[in-house]
């Protein structure tokens, strides 16, 4: 049957049916009481939610050799673009370099050395550019104040835009590190 799902079954003395999805597989833990059939039309009504974490499970990891060509790529392009941006911000900084994060796009210390994840090498070029100037507002502001947003849609208009890009597809590329 294409609609089924092939799960592993614990039973348990919990009262609810609950589903995990792991790098293993699909896991159902299940009250004693509910007959196999009723948890076979759970699972059903779940297929979806199910096939959609099972594929956030699958994304293709980056190989070493990829993320090393994403960070040069990363030391060529985000430079360029900081030099770009800084003056229209109005601020120096230090030094960047150029990460590969599993939690972060960008940062800014307060000796205004900038840090960058070689991950927006896979994202549009105007993601690239809200998080140089989202870094850059920080030697302004080092807090998310309404000043700091204020500074950031001065210099970069269309920054929600690829702020909510980042939002919507950011995890899945962070789920590409490896490791």
């Amino acid at each position: 049957m294409e609609d089924s799902v092939e799960y592993k079954l614990i039973r348990s003395s919990r009262k609810t049916i609950g589903i995990e999805v792991s790098p293993d597989g699909v896991i159902v833990r299940a009250p004693y009481r509910v007959p196999v059939y009723e948890i076979d039309e759970f699972i059903l009504s779940k297929r979806a939610w199910i096939r959609k974490n099972i594929e956030k499970d699958n994304i293709q990891k980056l190989s070493r050799e990829e993320i090393d060509e994403l960070a040069d790529r990363a030391l060529k392009v985000i430079p360029e673009r900081v030099k770009y941006y800084a003056p229209l911000v109005g601020v120096t900084y230090g030094r960047i370099t150029i990460r590969n994060q599993r939690s972060r796009w960008g940062s800014c210390s307060a000796k205004g050395n900038l840090n960058f994840n070689c991950l927006l090498m896979l994202a549009p070029e105007g993601v690239v550019d809200a998080v140089v100037v989202h870094e850059l507002c920080h030697r302004l502001e080092m807090n998310h104040s309404k000043r700091f947003y204020e500074n950031v849609f001065r210099v970069f208009p269309e920054y929600r835009k690829y702020d909510l890009w980042l939002k919507k597809f950011g995890s899945r590329l962070m789920r590409r590190m490896t490791g």
